[in-house]
């Protein structure tokens, strides 16, 4: 049982052909081993995936600001805005900050 018996076997005068190992060397170099290969365009892909993602994400971002700057362009909705988020006030006013029992953080060392 040696190399003449080898020969004999079908699927190996199939693989020994010329064609055939020229084609499987190609298939191969192309699966891994090439600058466009499989590997790289499914990774590639991958990252297009994620960035349309992204994409779509900061769209929802813009149209929330978009409709946020639309509020701020009277002088009422920027006055409300600057009372709720900076917590400015007239200067005749006086402002109280009520804070929940459950909303403060509290630091319980046992």
């Amino acid at each position: 049982m040696g190399l003449k018996s080898l020969k004999n076997k079908k699927w190996f005068k199939i693989i020994s052909n010329k064609y055939v190992l020229i084609l499987l060397i190609f298939v191969i170099w192309m699966f891994w081993f090439d600058g466009n290969s499989w590997l790289i365009h499914n990774e590639l892909n991958g990252d297009i995936d994620k960035l349309k993602g992204n994409q779509e994400h900061f769209e929802t971002k813009i149209r929330e600001d978009q409709a946020q700057i639309k509020k701020l362009e009277d002088s009422a909705g920027m006055e409300r805005f600057a009372r709720e988020e900076y917590l400015m006030k007239k200067s005749d006013e006086e402002i109280y900050i009520i804070e929940y029992e459950d909303s403060i953080k509290t630091n319980d060392k046992e």
